[in-house]
C-alpha cells in the first residue's frame, strides 16, 4: 500500500507555516496605535506580549501532546471535544474550523498577499475591476486566484503537497532571518536604527491594562497554528514521537522568530509609520532597501505568505473529512481519491474561503478568528483534566510537561484575554457567538438522520 503519510520534517513545516504568516506580518500595525484606541504603543510591552504569547502557546502544546497521543485521531478539536464533552460541542468546533478557523485564515492570508503585492506590481490593489459582471478590488482578485492555485496543488497528493510545503516554509524562515539581521548590516546614514527596548515609565501601566490583554487576540492569532499537526495526526509517521516534537519544537522556533522579527520592525520604522497598517513588511523593506529593492522584497513577502495558506489547505480538510465520516449527511466531503486526498473537503474549503474574501475585511477576519479559535483551544486544554480521569494512566506514553501548572496557566491567560477584549469591543464577542450557534443547531438537525 502506498505511504501517504507526512514525514516529521513535513509535519514540522506545516506547523511552522501555519504559525508564521499574516499575524506576525500585520499585527504590529494594530498594536502600535494610540493607547486610548486599544493599542500598546511601547516597545518593551510589545516584545513582552509576543514572548507571553509564545509561552501560552507552549503550555497549550504541552497539553495537546498528551491529548492527541491519547485519542489518536485526525480532526483536532472536533474529535477531542466530541469525546471529552459532547458531540454537539465537537461539531460546533468542526463547524468553526470549516467556516472560520481554516477558511477564514486562508481568506485573510489571501487578502494579505493581495496587499503585500502592491509595490511589486506597481499598482493600486484597491482599484476596482470587473470580474464576471462583479466589481472587485485587485487585492481580492489576487487572493481568490491564489486560493484556487494552492488548492489544486494539494489535490495532487500528500507527497507533492509535503514537498511544496517544506520548500515554502524554508523560504519563509530564510526571509525572516534576513529581516532580523538586515537592520544591523545595512549601512544607511539616513536611516537611524533604534534598539532601545528597555521598559519606560508607561510600560507598567500598559502591561496591567485591558488594552494589553485584548492585544493578545492579535498575538494568539499569530500563534494559532501551533496545534496544526493534531488535524493531520492520523497522517503523520510515528505519531507518538512526531506529534510532541512538532508541537513543542515548532512553537519554540516560532517564538524566537516572532520576537526577533518584531524587534527588527520596531528598530527600523516608527510607530506613526506602522500605525493601523496591514503590510508592515513592505514599510520596513522600503525603508531598508529603497524603492527598487523594496519592490523586490514585496514580491518575496507575497510568495512567503503562500506557505501559510498552503499549510492551512493541508490541515483544514482533515476536520471536514472526519465530520463526513461521522455524519452520513456530510458523507460526500469525506470521500478520498486514490492518493488519499479528501477532494471534496478541499474544494468546499476553497469555496468558503473565496466567499469570505468577497464579503469580509482583513481586520474583521483576524479579530473574529483570534477569539473563536482561542475559545475552542481553551475547552480542549480544560479537557486534559477530564482525560486524566476518563482514560487509563498509561493510555499515552506522552504526558503533559509541568502538569497541572502549564494547562492552568494557558486557561487563565486565555480567559484573561477573552474577558478583556469583550470589555473593550463586545461586538466581536457577539460575532463569535453568532458564528458558533449555527454549528450547534445544525448538529441537532442532522444527528438523528446520520447516526
Amino acid at each position: 500500500m502506498k505511504n501517504t503519510n507526512y514525514s516529521k520534517i513535513a509535519a514540522l513545516s506545516t506547523v511552522i507555516a501555519n504559525m508564521i504568516g499574516v499575524g506576525v506580518f500585520s499585527s504590529l500595525g494594530f498594536q502600535v496605535i494610540p493607547f486610548e484606541n486599544g493599542g500598546i504603543p511601547d516597545k518593551f510591552s510589545i516584545l513582552l506580549i509576543w514572548f507571553l504569547g509564545g509561552m501560552i502557546a507552549l503550555c497549550g502544546a504541552f497539553t495537546y501532546s498528551e491529548i492527541a497521543t491519547t485519542l489518536k485521531r485526525s480532526g483536532g478539536e472536533y474529535v477531542y471535544l466530541s469525546k471529552l464533552y459532547h458531540p454537539s460541542i465537537g461539531f460546533a468546533s468542526g463547524w468553526i474550523s470549516l467556516i472560520v478557523g481554516f477558511a477564514g485564515a486562508i481568506a485573510s492570508a489571501g487578502l494579505a498577499i493581495g496587499k503585500y503585492s502592491a509595490p511589486a506590481l506597481g499598482i493600486d490593489v484597491s482599484k476596482l475591476i470587473g470580474v464576471f459582471g462583479i466589481e472587485l478590488s485587485i487585492q481580492k482578485v489576487i487572493a481568490i486566484s491564489i486560493i484556487l492555485l494552492l488548492s489544486f496543488i494539494h489535490l495532487a497528493g500528500t507527497k507533492i503537497g509535503g514537498y511544496v510545503q517544506s520548500f515554502l516554509t524554508a523560504f519563509k524562515i530564510g526571509l525572516i532571518l534576513i529581516f532580523c539581521a538586515a537592520p544591523f548590516f545595512i549601512s544607511n546614514p539616513g536611516l537611524p536604527i533604534s534598539t532601545d527596548f528597555y521598559p519606560t515609565e508607561a510600560s507598567l501601566s500598559i502591561i496591567f491594562s485591558f488594552s494589553f490583554a485584548s492585544a493578545l487576540v492579535w498575538v494568539m492569532y499569530a500563534y494559532s497554528g501551533w496545534n496544526a499537526v493534531v488535524y493531520i495526526s492520523g497522517n503523520v509517521d510515528n505519531p507518538i514521537k512526531t506529534i510532541p516534537f512538532v508541537l513543542i519544537g515548532g512553537t519554540l522556533i516560532v517564538t524566537f522568530l516572532y520576537i526577533s522579527l518584531n524587534a527588527s520592525f520596531m528598530s527600523v520604522a516608527s510607530f506613526e509609520e506602522m500605525s493601523g497598517k496591514e503590510d508592515i513588511g513592505n514599510i520596513v523593506a522600503l525603508k531598508l532597501f529603497g524603492e527598487s529593492f523594496g519592490g523586490v522584497f514585496s514580491a518575496i513577502f507575497s510568495f512567503a505568505l503562500f506557505s501559510t495558506m498552503s499549510a492551512m489547505i493541508i490541515a483544514g480538510p482533515r476536520v471536514s473529512e472526519q465530520i463526513g465520516q461521522d455524519f452520513s449527511f456530510f458523507k460526500k466531503i469525506s470521500i478520498k481519491n486514490n492518493n488519499g486526498i479528501p477532494v471534496y473537503a478541499i474544494l468546499l474549503q476553497a469555496l468558503i474561503s473565496i466567499v469570505l474574501v468577497l464579503f469580509s475585511t482583513f481586520q474583521e477576519l483576524i479579530q473574529t478568528l483570534g477569539l473563536t479559535l482561542s475559545f475552542f483551544a481553551l475547552l480542549t486544554v480544560i479537557g486534559i483534566f477530564i482525560i486524566r480521569k476518563k482514560y487509563p494512566h498509561d493510555a499515552s506514553p506522552v504526558k503533559t510537561w509541568g502538569y497541572p501548572f502549564t494547562p492552568i496557566l494557558f486557561i487563565l491567560a486565555t480567559i484573561w484575554m477573552i474577558v478583556s477584549f469583550a470589555l473593550i469591543d463586545p461586538s466581536k464577542i457577539l460575532y463569535s457567538i453568532l458564528a458558533i450557534l449555527p454549528g450547534i443547531l445544525i448538529y441537532f438537525v442532522v444527528q438523528k438522520k446520520s447516526r
